[in-house]
């Protein structure tokens, strides 16, 4: 049975897209696992309690028919659909938002032509949407998003004991700002990343300071090189400047936000396999989504 058109747009209409209850066989898989007992399996894993009020939850499709495949991404982006689609994986777990809003609301995207072109992939293809935020986040023994990035990284063993965890504050070996700069982009694949600070820097001590100025000014006492991905630019970058210019010995390196937490979705593809053997799972990479002139 499939959702007429109408229909759907009631349920979209309410606000927040969510999925439909009804089941639909796809013939697409001998397997008969469904996304919503991948997402059970998840649950028991994750290491924590699950909470409400969350993020995590099934953005669109059916999570009781049968899967195919599944994806890991950082953001369900049009382009990553279409690889999951392509790769036979219709059932996407995704870290960012679907349709660009920090709560996949859509009440007022029901006219606009891309919501439209997105949904109406989604539905030919038999996907289903599930977010995993906020528990990849809570994830114990360790936040699921900085594993992958520190593996990524390769920095496991610079993490500093006793640190807050929330700053992920590092050790590393003596470098330059520049060097650290340039290993850090060849590890992430980030193509757009902003640095403030003299080049020539040594540094060795390495943290992340989260959204706002007001962890950005807490970290920075305690480092070298400040490192963001979901700040506001007219804060952190602007708070660093004048740190430099009052004759502090600091740095920012600002990354695009695939470039901090990308990595955390790789490791969730790996991390799932260890409990869900019956259908493939892939690690596809939304990518940075800016350019730069040469």
């Amino acid at each position: 049975m499939k959702l007429s058109r109408r229909k759907f747009c009631q349920v979209a209409g309410r606000g927040l897209l969510v999925a439909s209850p009804l089941v639909r066989a796809l013939g697409q898989s001998p397997s008969t696992l469904t996304a919503r007992e991948v997402v059970a399996r998840i649950k028991k894993n994750v290491g924590v309690p699950w909470f409400t009020p969350t993020a995590d939850d099934f953005k669109i499709g059916e999570p009781d028919a049968p899967i195919t495949g599944i994806t890991a991404t950082f953001m369900s982006t049009l382009d990553v659909l279409q690889r999951s689609a392509a790769a036979g994986n219709n059932f996407v777990i995704t870290h960012e938002p679907t349709f660009w809003s920090a709560a996949d609301v859509v009440s007022d995207l029901r006219e606009d032509p891309l919501y439209n072109y997105k949904l109406n992939f989604l539905e030919k293809n038999k996907m289903v949407v599930w977010r995993f935020h906020d528990h990849w986040h809570a994830h114990r023994p360790a936040d699921g998003i900085f594993t992958g990035w520190n593996k990524a990284m390769g920095w496991e063993s610079y993490a500093s004991p006793g640190a807050d965890p929330f700053s992920h504050e590092y050790v590393i070996p003596e470098t330059s700002f520049e060097d650290l700069a340039r290993d850090m982009q060849k590890k992430l694949n980030t193509h757009s990343m902003r640095l403030v600070g003299n080049p020539k820097l040594r540094v060795t001590k390495v943290a992340h300071a989260g959204h706002y100025i007001q962890q950005c000014m807490q970290v920075l006492p305690h480092v070298d090189v400040v490192l963001v991905f979901e700040c506001r630019e007219w804060e952190a970058a602007e708070y660093l400047r004048d740190a430099v210019a009052s004759g502090q010995k600091k740095a920012l390196i600002q990354l695009p936000h695939e470039g901090g937490e990308e990595a955390g979705m790789d490791e969730c593809a790996r991390w799932m396999k260890t409990f869900v053997t019956e259908v493939p799972i892939k690690f596809i990479p939304s990518g940075d989504p800016f350019w730069m002139p040469t």
